[in-house]
C-alpha cells in the first residue's frame, strides 16, 4: 500500500504536482530531466509517518536548516523527467523527512528515488518560508523559454527593469505576479551559492530568474507557483513577438500600471 492510501489531501496535492509536470512538458519547459518541484506536505502527514521506516540512510543536505526539523516534503527525483512524473508521480519522486539534526533527510515513501540535485536551493527557501511565517508551501524550478532568452541580454539582467517591462505588456501580469521577477547572475546549477543568491531575491519577488538557466518560483501551492511563472513568461512572449515583428512594444504607462495596483489592491510584499 502506498503512502497516498486513505489520504485524500495528500492525493490531491500529488495530483496537482502531476498536472503541473504535464503543463511544463507540454510548454517545452522541461526538456529531458529539466526542472524540479518541492512541496511541503507536513500539514498532511499522518502520525504514523513518524515511525515509517526510512528507505535510505540519512543523506546530507549540505547545510543546517533548523526550521525544517521533522518536516515532510514531496520532491521530484533526480534524473526524472517531467513527462514521466505527470503519469506516475510516486515513481518519479519521493517523500522525504528532515532528520532531527536539520542537516540530513531520509526517504520514507514510496520508493528510494533520490531527490533533485538542486534540493539545497529548494530546502533553503522552504526554511526561509517557515522562518518568516509564510503560508507558501511549494517551490518550482523550470526552464521557460522566453524568460531564459531574455536573460541572455544585458538589458534585462536588472530586476527592476525586467519587472517593469514584463508588467507593462498586459495587466494580468501585474495582477497575478504583483511582486515581479528578480534576476540572479549566473551560478553553477545545484550549488549552495545559487541557493543563497535565490534566497536573497525570493523575499522581494514572486519569481527569480536564474541567468541563462531558468526560473525559481514559490507559491501557496504548486499550481500557484506555476501560474506566476506562466503569466511572467506570457509577458515575455508578447514582448519578443513584438520585437520579432520589427518594433519595440510601447507597453502600459507607469500611470496605467499604478491604477491597476491601486484598483485591485495588489500586495507589495510576500504574505
Amino acid at each position: 500500500m502506498g503512502i497516498l492510501s486513505d489520504n485524500r489531501g495528500l492525493s490531491a496535492v500529488i495530483a496537482d504536482v502531476a498536472d503541473v509536470a504535464g503543463y511544463i512538458w507540454q510548454k517545452g519547459w522541461g526538456e529531458r530531466n529539466g526542472g524540479n518541484i518541492t512541496v511541503n506536505i507536513t500539514s498532511l502527514a499522518s502520525p504514523a509517518w513518524a515511525s515509517q521506516p526510512a528507505l535510505t540512510e540519512p543523506i546530507a543536505i549540505g547545510c543546517t536548516l533548523p526550521y525544517l526539523k521533522g518536516q515532510y516534503f514531496y520532491a521530484k527525483g533526480t534524473q526524472k523527467r517531467m513527462r514521466d512524473l505527470c503519469k506516475a508521480p510516486m515513481h518519479n519522486g519521493s517523500i522525504i523527512r528532515i532528520t532531527d539534526d536539520a542537516a540530513h533527510y531520509v526517504i520514507i515513501a514510496d520508493e528510494a528515488v533520490l531527490p533533485t540535485s538542486e534540493l539545497p536551493s529548494h530546502l533553503m527557501v522552504q526554511n526561509y518560508l517557515l522562518q518568516s511565517g509564510s503560508s507558501y508551501t511549494a517551490t518550482l524550478h523550470t526552464h521557460p523559454i522566453e524568460l531564459v532568452a531574455m536573460s541572455h541580454s544585458d538589458e534585462f539582467l536588472q530586476s527592476e527593469h525586467l519587472t517593469q517591462t514584463l508588467w507593462s505588456m498586459i495587466p494580468e501580469t501585474l495582477a497575478f505576479a504583483p511582486l515581479g521577477i528578480g534576476v540572479v547572475p549566473y551560478q553553477l546549477p545545484g550549488s549552495i551559492q545559487l541557493a543563497q543568491a535565490t534566497l536573497e531575491m525570493i523575499d522581494r519577488y514572486d519569481v527569480v530568474l536564474w541567468e541563462k538557466h531558468g526560473t525559481f518560483a514559490v507559491g501557496k501551492d504548486i499550481m500557484d507557483a506555476f501560474d506566476q511563472t506562466d503569466v511572467l513568461n506570457k509577458a515575455a512572449m508578447i514582448y519578443l513577438r513584438a520585437r520579432s515583428m520589427g518594433f519595440v512594444p510601447k507597453g502600459m504607462t507607469r500611470q496605467q500600471m499604478t491604477q491597476v495596483q491601486e484598483v485591485f489592491n495588489l500586495p507589495k510584499k510576500r504574505g
